[in-house]
């Protein structure tokens, strides 16, 4: 029967978030948007300027023409009251009309045009049809003048005194953003430089004569040839960390695993001269015996562990289809010898074959230390294994983990036996719990290279079910993000 948690205790189930690869639209580069700055640039300087020539327009209108109509007015006046003959005003763009009011109506000047003869005094705006467009009508001792200024006109003035040099102008500004666009272009090109030999290198080998600075375009300034000298001295590091990595990758095989190769044939050896020796009866001899041959055998299961996983950020890793339940079926009977002479059944439910795309070492680590886990905190009862759709789960009855301690299980050297607040009240029999905190920690890791979704729930005193489902598998080509994110949203490890 599947676990389930009860929803009364916090924090009962944790999600191990996988690093996944997002898809980044790439935006604009630095050169389109340096583009895009001058553009609009010259596009709020020629909105600027058309404002500009518009309130001018419109200042001509209410303030210079006003102004010169009353004026003119007044000039007038002054002249007509010295003499009756002084003549109205006939220019090219202002002419003058004169009606009396004391007349009787038939010896009224016709010349007043009836369009105007009944304006009240002060300014007046006519449509253009009419002739004209701005009446100034002024009365002094019941004779009114007409002062009319010929509007068509004063526009084509301003046609050809404002916005033929207003386009002269904008033509200039166009002309100067292009070339200070192209100038800027000029100046930051060693950094579009730069950007491409970044983007053109490998990670795994970059070559430091990539960012020579000798190479670097003639126009480049000191700060971007002192970023060069720097990026150079960068990869020839990263170069030889990577060579340091890859010889301690082939070193530790034989290194490490040797001495523990050495201890597990001692053992076996030992065990055969203690069975015909006088201590053959022995129980404590053979449980020290049992001991060395299982912390031999874990050492040997970690130390592969960690060298594939060096291998895995080498990109040194196989991917084909690999039987899922071949590997389970060879695990389980592994961790039978790792029981020893507790009352544990390994119980195997393996529904349809399940084949995933990964390196069968991968897979084979991932299984037997959510196995070797499993042995580890459970002193009776079963572990069950199950095989559900792309999901593989594996149960246990053992001593569980604390609520408060779930959102640290996946961090490397945790362990569910050092959480003894919550577990005090409960008989844990000696060597139950006493991982070295690395398991879960590699599965998680792994879990995060490959793409996979590991999850775990847990009670105290009532078990641990950790399931990992492989409905999505990364590449073994794709980029390695980080398999420790920050550590309010990572897991690791009992």
């Amino acid at each position: 029967m599947p676990f389930e948690v009860e929803p009364d205790p916090p924090s009962s189930e944790v999600p191990a978030k996988t690093s996944r690869r997002k898809a980044h639209k790439t935006k604009g580069g630095l050169g389109r948007r340096l583009g895009l700055v001058f553009l609009l640039q010259a596009a709020f300087i020629s909105l600027a300027a058309m404002i500009g020539v518009y309130a001018a327009a419109l200042t001509i209108e209410e303030v210079l023409i006003r102004r010169a109509l009353e004026e003119e007015a007044i000039w007038f006046w002054e002249r007509f009251a010295r003499s009756n003959d002084f003549p109205l005003p006939d220019t090219l763009n202002l002419t003058g009309y004169m009606s009396d009011i004391r007349a009787e109506p038939e010896a009224l000047d016709a010349s007043v045009p009836t369009s105007i003869a009944d304006l009240a005094p002060g300014f007046h705006d006519l449509p253009a049809a009419a002739g004209f467009s701005v009446v100034y009508v002024s009365q002094r001792e019941g004779r009114t003048l007409f002062l009319v200024f010929d509007g068509e006109r004063a526009s084509d003035l301003a046609w050809w005194f404002g916005l033929v040099p207003l386009a002269g102008t904008l033509a200039l500004l166009y002309l100067f953003t292009w070339l200070g666009y192209h100038q800027a272009r000029r100046a930051i090109s060693p950094i579009f430089w730069l950007a491409r030999q970044v983007r053109r290198l490998d990670p795994m080998a970059p070559d430091p004569s990539t960012f020579d600075p000798q190479g670097l375009p003639p126009n480049a300034d000191a700060e971007i040839r002192d970023l060069a000298a720097a990026l150079e001295r960068l990869s020839g590091r990263i170069n030889e960390h990577i060579e340091r990595e890859r010889d301690f990758t082939r070193n530790a095989s034989h290194e490490l695993r040797t001495p523990l190769t050495v201890v597990r044939l001692a053992a076996g050896a030992l065990k055969e001269r203690i069975a015909s020796s006088e201590l053959a009866g022995d129980p404590q001899a053979g449980e020290a015996l049992a001991r060395i041959a299982r912390a031999a055998h874990e050492m040997e299961e970690t130390t592969g562990a960690l060298l594939l996983l060096a291998r895995a950020s080498d990109r040194r890793l196989s991917s084909i289809q690999v039987d899922l339940n071949e590997i389970v079926d060879r695990q389980c009977d592994r961790a039978q010898s790792l029981l020893a002479d507790r009352p544990i059944r390994i119980e195997r439910y393996l529904g349809s074959p399940l084949t995933v795309a990964a390196d069968p070492g991968v897979l084979s680590v991932l299984v037997g230390n959510l196995l070797r886990n499993a042995v580890q905190y459970t002193s009776k009862g079963t572990i069950e294994v199950r095989i559900e759709g792309e999901q593989l789960s594996i149960e246990d009855t053992g001593i569980g983990i604390a609520p408060e301690k779930l959102g640290s299980v996946f961090e490397p050297f945790v362990r569910a036996g050092e959480v003894a607040s919550s577990v005090a009240a409960l008989e844990k029999p000696e060597g139950i719990g006493q991982g070295h905190g690395v398991g879960l920690s590699i599965v998680k890791r792994l879990c995060d290279r490959f793409g996979w979704q590991v999850t775990l729930a847990s009670r105290i005193g009532q078990g641990t079910c950790v399931r990992v489902d492989f409905s999505s598998t990364l590449s073994i080509s794709d980029p390695i993000e980080d398999p420790l994110p920050a550590s309010s949203d990572r897991a690791s490890g009992i």
